[in-house]
């Protein structure tokens, strides 16, 4: 391969989800591409990288000091919904059901990756229950070992607060296929499960 064609793919390949084959595809995609689609495709990058920021309030991403969210009064501000990362914020409004606000926390326990709750934005989930009038706080972190820690670490943090702490069902997908499912998913099926 070439050296440039090399760098391309290299840069890829770092990052997440894209693997050899999808790196390469990509890179030789982009040398098919006019030299104007290139450049289009380079300022659109170093322009988000430039003009994205992360929210005051609630740390998704951003364009202003608020984010798109936070700055709309029709959200109800008494329930927050506790996420990972701002791409589960964009995976939740997909479903168009939820109307309360968001906290990001940038990333889960992780003893293992050394990341403790100090470098969580842990803190600054206290300050928003201790500053307003937030009733529920629906932790909505991934159901992993890093994830249900969290989510523990979460309730136990937030109990002497006074506010109501609960957790996502977690189960089968809408369309998913009983056979198909593995033992923990049908479990967590069963387990929230709701009168019909």
């Amino acid at each position: 391969m070439i050296k440039s064609l090399s760098r391309v793919y290299e840069q890829f390949r770092k990052l997440p989800g894209i693997g050899s084959k999808t790196a390469l595809r990509l890179a030789y995609h982009i040398i098919d591409m006019s030299g104007e689609e290139v450049a289009e495709l380079a300022r659109a990058l170093v322009e988000a990288k430039k003009e994205t920021r992360i929210c005051a309030r609630c740390f998704n991403l951003s364009d202003e000091e608020l984010c798109e969210i936070c700055r709309r009064p029709e959200r109800d501000g008494r329930t927050i919904c506790v996420v990972e990362q701002p791409q589960d914020v964009a995976a939740l409004e997909r479903g168009g059901k939820y109307g309360g606000v968001y906290h990001v926390l940038r990333g889960v326990l992780s003893p293992i990756d050394g990341v403790s709750p100090e470098q969580l934005k842990l803190r600054e989930l206290v300050g928003r229950i201790n500053d307003g009038n937030v009733r529920e706080v629906i932790v909505a972190t991934n159901s992993d070992i890093e994830g249900d820690a969290t989510a523990v670490y979460i309730a136990r943090l937030l109990k002497p607060l006074g506010v109501e702490v609960t957790r996502i069902a977690h189960g089968l997908p809408v369309g998913g296929d009983l056979e198909y499912a593995d033992g923990l998913t049908l479990s967590l099926a069963l387990e929230n499960r709701r009168k019909m």
